[in-house]
């Protein structure tokens, strides 16, 4: 697959560039580069960036990073086994518990909450910094919420770190869970409450917050573009009308001279 000019790979963080030094040199830039545009389109073209970490794999399948960037290249377009079993390649390699959330995320994915409500009870959990372990928590309270246990998700999220006033980069997916779990269970006030809170600490948008409390407040967003072709729409008909009348006058105009033109015959 064709990689812009523009990438030379040197954008990788060190760590993996550490990485690839175990690699002939052609071959890791050939891997970087690859890597590099995982990391560009997995958010806006995950297709795309799937099908470079392909490449990047078949390269250099024995590098813990290339492994792992695969994994979360097949987690964003669904393919649930295959990221769990590159996640796992990569835990081997490098003995890190890292990736233990994501990895019972993929359990759910695949249709087993009840094995990612057991991961989230195991040792590996302990030893995860603390955004880890919210991400943990969160994974938990989805699996409760697969397995119809709602309430036990809401209790599975009030922590801490919910309650606390500071904002770090997991607390607006953190109270925007909270949200949406109360809001299903019927509590709506508070519901919002939350969804205000995370909306509060989401300065990057990374939730949808501020929509789910314009339709709790019954807020309706209407599309400038789809008002501008509602307008194009009323007024073809009236125009078609327009050209009707025109040709109807024209038709008008042309019997009229047909009907002097034999009268002049007549006459004559």
């Amino acid at each position: 697959m064709p990689i812009p000019d523009d990438v030379t790979g040197h954008e990788i963080d060190q760590d993996v560039r550490q990485e690839l030094l175990s690699l002939p040199k052609t071959l890791a830039e050939d891997v970087a580069r690859n890597l590099v545009m995982v990391a560009r389109l997995i958010d806006e073209d995950p297709e795309q960036a799937y099908a470079y970490s392909r490449i990047a794999l078949r390269l250099a399948s024995r590098v813990a990073a290339v492994r792992e960037a695969a994994g979360f290249a097949a987690y964003a377009v669904q393919k649930y086994a295959e990221a769990l079993a590159e996640f796992r390649a990569a835990r081997r390699m490098t003995g890190s518990v890292e990736l233990w959330p994501v990895m019972a995320d993929c359990e759910r994915g695949l249709g087993r909450p009840e094995k990612a409500m057991a991961m989230a009870g195991e040792p590996e959990v302990q030893k995860l910094d603390k955004a880890g372990q919210v991400e943990m928590r969160l994974v938990a309270a989805g699996a409760r919420r697969d397995m119809g246990q709602l309430d036990a998700a809401i209790v599975t999220l009030q922590s801490p770190e919910l309650a606390s006033n500071a904002v770090h980069p997991w607390t607006p997916r953190l109270r925007y869970a909270y949200a949406d779990a109360l809001l299903e269970a019927g509590r709506e006030d508070e519901a919002r409450e939350w969804f205000g809170k995370a909306l509060e600490a989401d300065k990057d948008g990374a939730t949808d917050a501020s929509d789910r409390l314009a339709e709790l407040d019954g807020v309706e967003f209407v599309d400038a573009l789809d008002e501008d072709d509602e307008d194009v729409d009323t007024q073809a008909p009236v125009a078609a009308e327009a050209v009707e009348a025109a040709e109807e006058d024209g038709d008008d105009a042309e019997e009229d001279g047909d009907d002097a033109d034999e009268d002049g015959a007549s006459r004559a």
